[in-house]
């Protein structure tokens, strides 16, 4: 009870403080919300040395796992490919906090995490398995079959009702074999943002992810810990937001700027038009 009041209490109190200074938008930047507590430093600079704080800042609704810099040993001792994976688990691709993950039916489940939507996410490691305990101790591990669940909430961060929430926890959550996975020849589970050794077709690659994701979501292994207990969900957000975040960025001015093919087309129309008009005219 006591871990579950704190909380609930920090994130009223940081609830209030953002609601005082929260804009119409949902910007922000993580860097300088974990440079607000000097006890994740070493987190935040990994965040900014494997390139991810743009796609958290981008984001509408994010949660952030984060631990301090002791905690944070753990990551910095794998080899820098599996660095950048590890950090992509403890993104999760919705607004949690500890009252909405309190509401969650059975008190478990599987949230989806960055690390999913690269495609190179095997056999649950792009999950992130949320158990509350009968103490109301909130715990997370990786969604990894036989993983454990031993990384208990410890407080409330930052907030930001209901786009961003940083909440720490006590260890780094590290899939027993996203290690491994990274190497070896044929090995599916590449590094995030990394390139194949053969160009890929969009296409194909937009297919792949959103099959894997949809495939997450209807499999009896992907909604359940175990055989005994079938109603634990994948938690996040639709197939096709997965998708979407999958593909390069665009730039702003590429983002405002018509499609070629579009701007042809309306040109061509335009065109016949006025040589019909034309035509009417000298008739």
């Amino acid at each position: 009870m006591a871990p579950l009041r704190a909380a609930t209490a920090t994130l009223l109190l940081l609830t209030l403080a953002s609601s005082a200074t929260a804009t119409t938008t949902a910007n922000f930047k993580i860097t300088e919300v974990l440079s607000e507590s000097p006890e994740f430093s070493t987190f935040n600079s990994l965040l900014s040395k494997m390139n991810l704080t743009e796609e958290i800042n981008d984001r509408q609704t994010i949660t952030v796992l984060v631990v301090d810099d002791s905690a944070a040993n753990a990551i910095t001792s794998l080899p820098a490919d599996t660095q950048k994976n590890v950090l992509a688990v403890h993104i999760l691709l919705d607004y949690y906090d500890p009252m909405k993950l309190d509401t969650i039916e059975k008190k478990t489940a599987l949230l989806t995490t960055l690390f999913q939507t690269t495609g190179a996410a095997t056999n649950r490691m792009g999950l992130v398995n949320y158990t509350q305990g009968k103490d109301e101790q909130m715990a997370f591990g990786s969604g990894e079959p036989g993983a454990p669940i031993s990384s208990q909430l410890v407080k409330v961060v930052a907030c930001r009702p209901y786009h961003l929430s940083v909440m720490q926890i006590s260890a780094a959550i590290i899939p027993p074999s996203i290690g491994s996975s990274d190497k070896g020849p044929g090995s599916e589970a590449k590094a995030y943002g990394s390139s194949p050794n053969k160009t890929e077709a969009p296409e194909a690659s937009a297919r792949t992810t959103e099959a894997q994701v949809q495939e997450l979501e209807s499999s009896d292994d992907a909604s359940a810990l175990d055989e005994n207990d079938p109603s634990i969900v994948v938690h996040g957000p639709p197939a096709m937001d997965a998708l979407a975040s999958s593909q390069p960025p665009k730039s702003a001015d590429a983002a405002k700027a018509p499609a070629a093919g579009n701007t042809v087309v309306v040109c061509t129309s335009v065109g016949l038009m006025g040589l019909v008009m034309l035509m009417i005219l000298n008739s």
